[in-house]
């Protein structure tokens, strides 16, 4: 990623040193109006004030991000300042402005001194307006930003039949509100940082005490530690520097826009990210079990979300190995399909002039670009061109005689089943597996789809998250937690066997102090 340099801008962000405030007025001036040139949203609003008009000052804000009714406010308070507190002729002191708003107020907004240029940029550019008096080695700073965000809706990727629908925004404060309004407990801690860069992006990652894994949670603090610099725009941006495994088609962590499921994650001992200006909260780690599962699964009677979770292990499956599967007994073992459907499937393909594996592959690729052009398009119009789409091709393809009707059939039921699947980055690692799988059947049949089968198992059991298995607790082997993978045992059953040895501690503990009690 590329980054352009203002013209004139003497700030230089990579100095070790922080660049002192002046205490001469022009001198502060000229370098605001040298730092900030070319902008022409940046407000630099000169006065006077007290009894006489004796004192000089400038104000430095961004009109795009700065409320005028807040800046109005401080002016007047100010003016009043040297009127009610401080004798005409008498140079004010950093203290006794603060003192004054500490009396007085900031329309309710935290405020601060700073003493370097650095901090004037950041909080320039985080909506704070400045106020540079003459005399004084120290700006004023108060946040008065104005945001126009989103308003929180329904989350758009994880829509539900029953269950919460608030979903997260593009402010990072807003979405730690919302999190902290499910999760009262005082031992649910928020860290916030920013990795300095152009974009100077802030960062918060939360985690609850005591139910966290610690070593996984120093191991997450190792990595993220070498985040000092770059450009982050998304919590994806994240996710690929701190990954274990960059080139492994499987997602390592997972993804939320909604405030239950990442407290849900957080009382799983999880640990959550966030970024401002994204609405995507990332769950460190993301296991291999768990992209088959759904916050919705617990809004649910047991029997009916243990069935949704075979439903999407065979979803699964189908959206994998069903062309493979097809392809392998289309071409080298026919005797294992059933003499009626052999038929069937001869018959279909009487006239195909491609192989299996052509056939399959310019389907799926056409079935993929009708996918994107459906993601892409405008809304209104891009389901209806997606399905109108698949019909005609289908249709023109079996007619045309590229494709059999037995093909169009297995493509699109492959598709549906990586529909089904709850986690969209998951859905796209199958995806991607599919065609080596494919052409593996191809090769050499059944053996050839057992092969490529067994190399991806040999990489997932490698695969490690954050120091914790993928596979777990499927491999290592943990059977007292198998009640929440295939099937979703009763929550009354759930509570009973949390799943961390330090909450199993406490929770004794608290039993045992009330029988005593």
């Amino acid at each position: 990623m590329t980054s352009i340099k203002p013209p004139g801008n003497e700030l230089a962000r990579s100095s070790k040193q922080p660049d002192p405030i002046s205490s001469s007025l022009t001198e502060n001036l000229r370098r605001i109006e040298s730092i900030y040139s070319a902008c022409d949203d940046l407000t630099i609003l000169p006065w006077r004030y007290g009894p006489d008009l004796e004192h000089t000052a400038f104000s430095v804000y961004f009109e795009t991000l700065v409320q005028q009714k807040e800046f109005n406010y401080m002016k007047k308070s100010l003016q009043d300042l040297v009127t009610h507190e401080v004798g005409p002729g008498t140079t004010i002191s950093p203290e006794s402005v603060m003192a004054f708003f500490e009396h007085n107020g900031v329309s309710a907004q935290s405020h601060q001194l700073v003493d370097n240029f650095e901090q004037v940029v950041d909080n320039v550019a985080d909506g704070h307006l400045l106020i540079f008096f003459n005399h004084w080695d120290k700006a004023l700073s108060y946040k008065a930003a104005r945001l126009e965000t989103r308003q929180v809706t329904e989350a758009v990727s994880e829509p539900v039949v029953k269950g919460p629908r608030e979903g997260t925004v593009e402010h990072l404060d807003k979405n730690i509100g919302m999190l902290r309004s499910r999760l009262k407990s005082p031992r649910f801690k928020i860290v916030t940082f920013s990795i300095k860069g152009e974009t100077n992006t802030k960062v918060a990652y939360g985690y609850l005490d005591g139910i966290v894994n610690t070593d996984m949670l120093a191991e997450f603090q190792r990595r993220i530690g070498k985040l000092e610099e770059g450009e982050i725009l998304e919590t994806s941006y994240i996710e690929e520097l701190i990954e274990d495994s960059t080139y492994s088609p499987f997602p390592q962590f997972r993804y939320t826009e909604r405030p239950d499921t990442a407290v849900a994650a957080l009382l799983d001992g999880k640990i959550i990210v966030l970024a401002d200006g994204s609405g995507s909260i990332m769950i460190c780690p993301g296991l291999f079990v768990e992209f088959l599962q759904s916050s919705e699964d617990y809004y649910q009677r047991t029997v009916y979300s243990s069935l949704i979770r075979f439903l999407r292990i065979i979803a699964c499956l189908i959206a994998l190995l069903l062309p493979s599967i097809y392809i392998a007994l289309s071409t080298f073992h026919p005797e294992l399909i059933p003499t009626i459907l052999l038929l069937t499937i001869i018959d279909t393909r009487e006239g195909i002039p491609f192989p299996a594996i052509i056939e399959a592959v310019v389907m799926e690729f056409f079935f993929e670009l009708l996918r994107e052009a459906g993601i892409r398009l405008p809304r209104p119009v891009g389901g209806a061109v997606s399905i109108v789409g698949a019909l005609v091709i289908g249709e023109s393809a079996m007619r045309a005689g590229i494709a059999s009707p037995m093909m169009i059939i297995i493509v699109a039921l492959t598709g549906i089943a990586s529909f089904s699947l709850p986690q969209y980055n998951f859905a796209i690692a199958l995806r991607v597996l599919r065609f080596p799988l494919m052409l593996s059947a191809a090769l050499l049949g059944g053996y050839g789809l057992m092969i490529a089968l067994i190399l991806i198992w040999l990489h997932l059991i490698n695969l490690r998250v954050l120091g914790q298995p993928y596979l777990s607790p499927v491999g290592p082997f943990r059977p007292k937690q198998w009640r929440d993978v295939i099937v979703r045992a009763p929550l009354k059953t759930l509570f009973q066997s949390l799943r961390y040895p330090s909450v199993r501690k406490r929770t004794n503990q608290l039993r045992r102090l009330a029988g005593k009690e």
